[in-house]
């Protein structure tokens, strides 16, 4: 299954290609109502309650043998302990290895911008994210459909 993490999820289109090319489930978790396809695979999940609500559904069933699509990089460590592979927007696969820097990287930028060092945000979605995304998408897909076998 892939899961999305959906409310501010730019590659939900490429995520619906890419599973409906191997047959697997999608979920999409949001707190609130997303258009989704008409698509048996695809199912739409609605979590409300508090501000982490569709992380912790989302780590509550995520599997080693399911991938997250997520941009919430303690999201993505929660994932990663349960097993599954967590990939970004941009196409960035979140590993055991590359956790620890991508939290301590959020931390020190929360502060700076706390203290008004830094005031932008992230480099803007482009067309080669998208891109790259969709690449490694289908990656971790095969990598998951090998070790099943």
């Amino acid at each position: 299954r892939i899961y999305v993490d959906a409310d501010a999820c730019p590659v939900k289109d490429e995520v619906y290609r890419v599973a409906k090319r191997y047959g697997l489930a999608v979920l999409v978790v949001s707190n609130g109502r997303i258009r989704v396809p008409d698509d048996p695979l695809v199912e739409m999940v609605v979590v409300s309650g508090l501000f982490d609500a569709a992380d912790d559904w989302i780590v509550e069933r995520i599997t080693p043998s399911d991938v997250a699509v997520t941009s919430d990089i303690p999201l993505a460590s929660r994932c990663l302990t349960k097993g599954a592979r967590v990939l970004d927007p941009k196409g960035k696969v979140f590993t055991e290895e590359s956790i620890g820097d991508a939290l301590a990287s959020r931390e020190l930028m929360a502060y700076l911008r706390d203290s008004g060092e830094v005031t932008g945000g992230p480099a803007p979605f482009e067309a080669r994210d998208r891109s790259r995304f969709l690449q490694k998408l289908d990656d971790l897909v095969q990598a998951l459909l090998k070790a099943r076998r």
